[in-house]
C-alpha cells in the first residue's frame, strides 16, 4: 500500500481535493478531523487549558477553537506549545487509521494535513502532493470562506511555512489557482498518476 500525504497551505484548496479523492474511492486519513477529535479528550484539554488559560475554555467546559486560535496564529512560541502538545497524539492516531486501512487490503491512503512538513509527520507518508495557488486567490477564499479580516487571514498565511518552501519537499505539485473543474480535472490526472507511478 501507498501512503500518500496531502498538504497545502490555508485556502489552497486541499480540503476541496481531499473530497474529489474520496468520490472517487480513495482513502482519506483528515488530520484537522483527527485534531478536533483529540481536542476532546479531558487528560489533552486540561493540558492545554493549563498553557493557555481560562480565557480559552467555555461556559460547559469546553475549548473555544477561534479564542485559542487567535491567541496561536499571533504568536509563534506559543503555536509551537500548542504543537508540542497535540502532534504526538495526532501522529498516533494517524497510523493507527493507517494499519486498519492497510488490514482492509487497500492500495492506496492519502494522509491530509497542514502541517505534514512541519509537524515533523514526512515519517508517515511514502510521497507528498503539495497543492499550491497564488497568494490573491489564497486571501480570497479564506476571506469568502472562514469570516476573518483581512488582517486575520494575513496572519493564518504567515503562521504557515511559505508556499516556496514546502514545495521543495512535493513528489508531485498542483498548483490550484484555477476554479472546481479546473480542480477535478487535475485531481483525476493526479490519480492516474499515482496508480501508473506509486502503487506496487
Amino acid at each position: 500500500m501507498v501512503v500518500v500525504g496531502l498538504t497545502g497551505n490555508i485556502g489552497c484548496g486541499k480540503s476541496s481535493l481531499s473530497e474529489i479523492l474520496r468520490q472517487n474511492s480513495i482513502d482519506v486519513i483528515d488530520a484537522d478531523i483527527i485534531s478536533r477529535e483529540i481536542m476532546d479528550k479531558k487528560s489533552l484539554l486540561t493540558e492545554i487549558f493549563n498553557s493557555f488559560g481560562e480565557q480559552i475554555k467555555r461556559e460547559d467546559g469546553s475549548l473555544d477553537r477561534k479564542k485559542l486560535g487567535s491567541i496561536v496564529f499571533a504568536n509563534d512560541e506559543k503555536l509551537i506549545k500548542l504543537n508540542n502538545i497535540t502532534h504526538p497524539a495526532i501522529k498516533k492516531e494517524i497510523k493507527k487509521r493507517i494499519e486498519d486501512i492497510k488490514a482492509n487490503n487497500r492500495n492506496i491512503v492519502i494522509v491530509d494535513a497542514a502541517l505534514l512538513v512541519e509537524g515533523n509527520f514526512l515519517d508517515l507518508v511514502d510521497k507528498l502532493i503539495v497543492i499550491t495557488c497564488d497568494e490573491k486567490t489564497q486571501i480570497d477564499r479564506i476571506l469568502s470562506r472562514d469570516n476573518f479580516t483581512r488582517e486575520e487571514a494575513i496572519s493564518r498565511i504567515k503562521s504557515q511555512m511559505s508556499q516556496d518552501e514546502k514545495l521543495k519537499f512535493g513528489d508531485y505539485i498542483i498548483d490550484n489557482s484555477g476554479d472546481m473543474n479546473d480542480l477535478k480535472y487535475k485531481a483525476n490526472k493526479l490519480i492516474a498518476y499515482i496508480k501508473e507511478n506509486w502503487c506496487e
